[in-house]
């Protein structure tokens, strides 16, 4: 039987009914009519010649062996019709206009001061914007396609238009003022850290509603700035969990003291650069993509520099 040649608009309408789990919800993704998934899906099927999804007994639509057959081969064929687009792209343009880079907040700020010092003196003409963000909210700026490239940290983001690669960690720490009543303790017992007021980096994205992170205490204010932290942290208002490279300083000069938490003396806290496998890679970004990874590996990433 002579088989047909369904579009690329199809596999996409395919792909995105499997990775959202319904044509409704395919249908929101790729900001389109149900009935234009549903027509896209039969179109593609008769194209095929096979039944992709089997629509009965079942709310969600299921893979039928010929869908698990092509599903492989159709997101090569996307991711390939992707690296085609960004390719073309990236000719037709050259070098960028401009560049936004958005940023985990734990990632160092010496760091990342060096790193645009850099960037300026290599592209002086590329409007470089930068968002510097908490949890989820640096993921979602890709997700919007409001940013081209990212630091992200411990949300990560499993999701078909986003690469990425580990670059690297920061610690975190639990401090507190050294008259906080934990650090007069000459030893913390387990749940001691519950019954104080505990300060947690929270941020207002979709993406993190409804987690937490390393949260031990029923107390808790909830601060969207990194920087608000560290101030109330000194004043001796709760305690809370630090990146060790930013309060290195307080801690040799005692105005901070670590907490010996018996939960935990410190957190590993990933960091990730990602972006969107749809946007052009331009030499601005691809210089910036490289001098992250290659800066991350080659040193701690608390060092000063990004070389």
């Amino acid at each position: 039987m002579d088989v047909g040649q369904p579009s690329i608009d199809q596999v996409r309408i395919f792909l995105a009914v499997i990775d959202e789990g319904s044509f409704n919800g395919a249908a929101r993704r790729l900001g389109r009519a149900v009935s234009v998934i549903s027509y896209g899906i039969a179109s593609m099927e008769a194209q095929l010649g096979v039944s992709l999804f089997d629509r009965e007994g079942s709310r969600r639509p299921q893979l039928t062996e010929a869908g698990r057959a092509v599903l492989a081969s159709a997101r090569d064929l996307a991711d390939s019709v992707d690296a085609l687009v960004a390719r073309v792209r990236g000719h037709n343009q050259g070098l960028e206009a401009e560049l936004t880079l958005a940023v985990d907040v734990m990632f160092p700020a010496e760091t990342l001061a060096h790193l645009l010092q850099d960037f300026a003196a290599a592209f002086p003409t590329v409007d470089l914007r930068l968002h510097v963000e908490a949890l989820g909210a640096v993921p979602g700026l890709l997700l919007d396609a409001r940013a081209d490239l990212a630091i992200t940290g411990a949300v990560v983001v499993e999701n078909p238009t986003l690469d990425r690669i580990t670059i690297g960690s920061v610690d975190l720490v639990p401090v507190s003022a050294p008259g906080h009543p934990l650090a007069q303790l000459p030893v913390i017992p387990p749940g001691a850290g519950r019954q104080h007021l505990q300060l947690v980096l929270s941020d207002r994205s979709s993406l993190t509603e409804g987690r937490d992170f390393s949260v031990l205490s029923a107390r808790t204010w909830r601060l969207g700035d990194l920087g608000s932290k560290h101030a109330l942290l000194r004043q001796g208002i709760g305690w809370g969990n630090m990146p060790l490279h930013l309060i290195a300083d307080d801690l040799a000069a005692g105005r901070l003291v670590r907490l010996a938490m018996p939960e935990g003396a410190s957190i590993n806290y990933p960091l990730h650069a990602q972006w969107r496998r749809d946007s052009a890679a331009g030499p601005a970004r691809r210089w910036l993509l490289d001098k992250v990874v290659a800066g991350c590996s080659a040193q701690s990433v608390g060092a000063d520099t990004v070389t």
